[in-house]
């Protein structure tokens, strides 16, 4: 599979050029295309979307594309309501979800990349084989070792249940992580923000027992401490979430246990 990297406009290739003939409303995507079985280097491909019949998402103008234009054209998606993380993507030189990317957000016409820095298997769809891996080795799950309380669910109170907020909505779409640049040199050994922060939001659960455990697996040169805190993640979020104080908060509570 090849790799796409940043910037990438002065090395690939104008594609074809789909026309809509007849439409006055028109805005132009210039999509990545890459198919490793035809042999042939990446290139763009730029469409014309009539916009007097298109939704107004980046999403809507992808299934657009597909169904109308062109069906070879590949990309993940699912929910269609930024719950799955499934069509993150590069849009206009930004990591985030084409489903609630509105198009008035973008001035120009519309570039788009698969998700940068990870090796891609068609078009838009980056391989996440190890970012999964990593998000697993975190064991994202409630760890405990006393038995249920009266057999039934551990509850937690209204404060402990606030803690958790801006964690767990994490959908886990790879924006951040791909767009952080300890992550792209090393993103063999260090989790990166998407995972880290997932690991925050389990070592702050009052109803996991296994808290020390966590730490001492977090606790090595790579796995954590790679974060330069230059905030690309924080700021592509497209959940409005805060990576980079989560990784923060781990580096305090590693301290706090040394003390």
């Amino acid at each position: 599979m090849a790799e796409f990297r940043l910037p990438a406009n002065s090395t690939v290739k104008k594609g074809k050029y789909f026309k809509a003939d007849g439409a006055t409303n028109i805005r132009k995507y210039n999509i990545y295309r890459w198919n490793e079985d035809d042999g042939e280097n990446p290139r763009l491909d730029t469409f014309e979307i009539d916009m007097d019949n298109c939704g107004p998402m980046v999403l809507h103008a992808l299934i657009k594309i597909k169904d109308e234009i062109d069906p070879t054209l590949t990309f993940r998606r699912s929910c269609r309501e930024g719950v799955c993380g499934s069509c993150a993507m590069n849009i206009d030189g930004t990591n985030t979800l084409a489903c609630t990317k509105g198009m008035d957000e973008i001035k120009g016409d519309i570039n788009i990349y698969p998700l940068p820095h990870l090796p891609v298997v068609k078009d838009l769809v980056p391989d996440l084989t190890n970012f999964y891996a990593q998000y697993t080795s975190i064991k994202p799950w409630l760890q405990t070792e006393s038995v249920t309380p009266n057999g039934k669910e551990r509850l937690q109170s209204e404060e402990d249940r606030a803690k958790l907020d801006g964690l767990y909505e994490c959908v886990m779409c790879a924006s951040c992580s791909t767009s952080c640049p300890s992550y792209w040199w090393n993103s063999d050994k260090y989790l990166g923000p998407a995972v880290l922060l997932q690991a925050y939001r389990w070592l702050i659960d009052s109803r996991d027992e296994h808290t020390g455990e966590r730490l001492d697996d977090l606790e090595d040169p790579f796995r954590l401490y790679r974060c330069h805190t230059i905030m690309n993640c924080t700021n592509t979020c497209p959940k409005g979430l805060n990576p980079a104080k989560a990784i923060a908060e781990i580096k305090k509570m590693m301290m706090e246990r040394q003390g």
